[in-house]
């Protein structure tokens, strides 16, 4: 599961995290497959005393990260990693700094960014993503690490409007967009999504899809659902996402999580 186990404060629930803890007690593996860095995801399940060895989320436990393009297998060792464009990463802080739109580059446990923003401080206030180093170039940006995706902060209308409509035709071939939240637009490398990344670490494991369940609700879930041989979609998700789920559940501010992990996990 991603994100969908928070609620639409960005926070787990004590009833998600209820459901969780009795799903692991069951002998149940529960993975996060997210867009969130490591750090962040282990960050929100502290709140609810679910990070750690024996938790759900920890430096040393499996999981999908960063959309897919960082998987952590045994002992939360990597097991794969693929990289955006830097050409792609390069055009895209060029296009931020001259329309100052923030933008953020995904390094991996780091987020990277050329100018502060209150959307840039939220990521990091609200989402609990790594606070944004300021990069005094995009050259020194760029050579400061690899960068896996970079996100787009803007309105909703911003996203839809006109992002995503340039981003779309600009990377044609090079990179794809995605989106999670309707104000966020991200670019990650072409053939990529958190699916592939399921599937890396299910070969990892020896696990075959017949065995997932799989819980989401943005459209960068679709090939996750796809691949799990139960999918099941917050009623609240993306029209794309619903569409390819075998079950549409309760919403995420229904905690949803537990309705689905009550109603078909045991």
């Amino acid at each position: 599961m991603d994100g969908t186990l928070l609620n639409s404060k960005s926070r787990v629930s004590a009833t998600n995290a209820n459901a969780l803890r009795e799903a692991s007690s069951r002998g149940i593996k529960v993975v996060l497959a997210t867009g969130k860095t490591r750090p962040a995801a282990i960050a929100l399940l502290e709140m609810v005393d679910l990070a750690g060895r024996d938790g759900i989320v920890s430096e040393y436990s499996p999981g999908v990260f960063i959309q897919g393009l960082l998987v952590y297998g045994k002992e939360g060792q990597e097991i794969h990693r693929i990289n955006l464009n830097q050409d792609v990463c390069r055009e895209a802080f060029d296009y931020s700094v001259k329309h100052s739109i923030p933008l953020i580059a995904f390094s991996e446990s780091r987020c990277l960014t050329l100018f502060n923003h209150p959307l840039v401080d939220s990521l990091h206030t609200v989402y609990l993503e790594p606070k944004a180093e300021i990069m005094p170039s995009v050259e020194q940006l760029l050579s400061s690490g690899d960068v896996q995706k970079v996100v787009f902060l803007d309105t909703a209308e911003g996203v839809a409007g006109t992002l995503r409509p340039y981003w779309e035709e600009a990377i044609a071939g090079r990179a794809c967009a995605v989106q999670a939240q309707a104000d966020m637009l991200e670019i990650v490398p072409i053939g990529t999504s958190k699916g592939s990344g399921v599937r890396k670490l299910l070969d990892h494991f020896g696990a075959t899809a017949s065995e997932v369940m799989a819980i989401g609700d943005g459209e960068n879930d679709v090939e996750m659902m796809e691949l799990a041989s139960l999918g099941v979609a917050m009623s609240n998700g993306s029209e794309k996402t619903k569409a390819v789920a075998n079950v549409i559940g309760a919403s995420n501010d229904e905690d949803g999580v537990a309705d689905a992990i009550y109603r078909y996990a045991f």
